[in-house]
């Protein structure tokens, strides 16, 4: 069980029967009252954002969640489809809702983490989100050149990735480039020498 100040960013925590992870917290004391952690959480079954304050003598169950490395293998219609890492017969399909913005960085026979929550009504448990690489590097498939003088806008431009995403770069960054993108914030990071 964990204490009202130990309910703190990235913790997973068993909210209202369903798994919560914990996006931001703030320990803080009004007046001369008791200190109370004022926490936002998000459902990761439903993707609802809550916010919820934690007193003193509150405590929360910190949910059992698994890590299983599974493959990307392609999607159809709004359909994201995986396989089993070790095994590929063993294929399931996930809903965008809970890919979550890290679906547009997705590209074919990506190994990420499948988050497993025992649920107690399954055997192996059940899944309630993708964990993908912090960073990982894609090729840049559209970019307009450069203009020579165009800095008002901060030096940079958009491109389409190989996955189909748009964000923005500097101006050097040409077609061809392969670059690295932190997949959580979904920003160019820095390009990838060949």
């Amino acid at each position: 069980m964990l204490e009202y100040n130990e309910i703190t960013e990235h913790k997973y925590i068993v909210f209202e029967n369903e798994p919560y992870e914990v996006l931001g917290s703030h320990v803080f004391r009004k007046q001369q009252r008791k200190p109370v952690n004022a926490t936002k959480m998000r459902s990761m079954l439903t993707g609802r954002i809550v916010e919820h304050s934690f007193h003193v003598s509150d405590k929360a169950e910190e949910a059992d969640i698994t890590k299983k490395e599974v493959k990307y293998l392609y999607t159809n219609k709004d359909e994201f489809w995986f396989c089993d890492a070790s095994n590929p017969s063993k294929r399931f399909e996930l809903p965008e809702l809970m890919i979550g913005t890290a679906a547009k960085f997705l590209k074919p026979n990506t190994i990420v983490n499948a988050m497993m929550w025992d649920d107690g009504k399954t055997d192996e448990g059940k899944i309630i989100g993708l964990k993908l690489p912090i960073k990982m590097d894609l090729k840049v498939v559209e970019a307009h050149p450069a203009t020579k003088g165009n800095t008002a806008q901060g030096a940079s431009k958009m491109v389409v990735l190989e996955t189909g995403a748009e964000i923005q770069v500097p101006m050097f960054i040409k077609e061809g480039d392969v670059i690295r993108v932190n997949t959580d914030s979904g920003e160019y990071t820095d390009r990838v020498t060949n």
